[in-house]
């Protein structure tokens, strides 16, 4: 039998002391595939990641390397992006930090692969992609939505032609948040000041982007309207803060094709729904409703025929008409899906297809809400280029 061919590939991940970067894609995605013997190309060929941690609290990384395994780590990020051994630079870092890090980076030589919003301001986000394309380095956004198991299967709906013309599609998102004085806050407090990057209006218009782009058409036209609905919060030592930033939206898209899209998205809403995030698509076919895992379709035919009536008790139970999609298929962690998908690209030079230009668009539709919110108008999203 031929030895097994290793490509092992360093990962300068920076930002790992944070929710994001140490769950979803240390223990979650780049963990989770070396403890599975890394990605496997062929049943004599594999891809295994090398991770090489980043951040600003020496006691956090230690504590992080020693749960792991005994990772290298360093606070020192030239240091890092010294070593040859590490083409890899990987961002998860307060949005704030993210573009001269990976300006940094891409000067140092390596692929870029970095969550979003890949930065402030369109300017600099089209910036970080043109340098990217200069330097020859590969390069992507974490656009997790995409894999979501829900998701997938509203994607595998809508290519079997389920819903005839798409009609609209309707988002809700959101939960509370709570204020860090009587209950512990699920959400650090950077996200509720505009000076450190924060607000939901930037963090969550990039997720909408990807996810309408990819599963609906390009979006064409925004009206958004944002708020500051809890004005004052407790920071992680307990203290008060004023909350500088939106914790709320409410945007309608303007989809090519005339498709609607309406998208609720709060961190001051109590769920009675399906899930912390739901779907609805209706269609001139059939209609379905998808959360984060599961997804449920009523098709014409199984439509009920209500008649509008407040003064009786109506007779038909609306939630049962609905069938639950079947699972089809195996879904792994949407995070871990795209890591392995970013890896081949980098290691065999397959197709990847969520580049910096993608995670700009996002960073554009969230300008474009912003400017709507400020204007109290429909503002057109005109195609992104280089």
């Amino acid at each position: 039998m031929s030895a097994k061919t290793i490509h092992s590939v360093g990962i300068i991940m920076n930002g790992v002391t944070g929710r994001m970067g140490l769950n979803q894609h240390l223990q979650r995605s780049v963990y989770a595939i070396m403890q599975e013997g890394g990605v496997r190309l062929s049943d004599s060929e594999a891809i295994v990641p090398r991770p090489l941690l980043v951040g600003r609290n020496p006691s956090k990384l230690e504590a992080i390397s020693a749960r792991f395994g005994g990772l290298p780590w360093t606070t020192n990020l030239d240091e890092a992006l010294a070593k040859p051994e590490y083409p890899v630079y990987f961002d998860a870092q307060t949005t704030d930090r993210r573009a001269d890090a990976v300006r940094q980076a891409i000067a140092a030589g390596k692929h870029i692969y970095c969550e979003k919003p890949i930065a402030g301001s369109v300017e600099t986000a089209l910036d970080l992609y043109k340098l990217a394309n200069q330097a020859g380095v590969k390069h992507g956004v974490v656009q997790d939505k995409l894999w979501l198991p829900g998701l997938m299967k509203l994607q595998t709906l809508r290519d079997l032609g389920f819903f005839g013309r798409i009609l609209s599609v309707r988002g809700e998102f959101g939960y509370w948040v709570f204020e860090g004085d009587t209950v512990p806050a699920q959400r650090p407090s950077w996200n509720y000041r505009k000076e450190d990057g924060g607000g939901l209006i930037l963090d969550m218009l990039c997720h909408w982007r990807y996810v309408l782009d990819n599963l609906f058409g390009p979006i064409r036209a925004v009206s958004c309207l944002g708020a500051t609905h809890i004005p004052e919060r407790r920071n992680e030592a307990g203290e008060p803060y004023e909350c500088t930033a939106d914790d709320s939206a409410y945007a309608t898209f303007e989809l090519e094709g005339g498709i609607v899209a309406h998208f609720n998205s709060s961190w001051c809403v109590r769920v009675r729904r399906d899930d912390l995030l739901t779907l609805q698509v209706d269609g001139t076919k059939g209609s379905a409703v998808a959360g984060l895992r599961h997804c449920w379709i009523q098709p014409y035919g199984a439509t009920p025929r209500p008649v509008w009536n407040p003064d009786v008790e109506s007779a038909l139970n609306y939630f049962d008409g609905w069938q639950k999609v079947p699972e089809q298929d195996v879904f792994d962690n949407a995070f871990k899906r795209q890591w392995e998908l970013f890896l081949r690209h980098i290691v065999k030079g397959e197709p990847f297809r969520w580049s910096l230009l993608e995670g700009a668009k996002g960073v554009q539709l969230a300008e474009k809400g912003l400017e709507s919110w400020q204007k109290r108008a429909w503002v057109d999203v005109p195609e992104l280029t280089a």
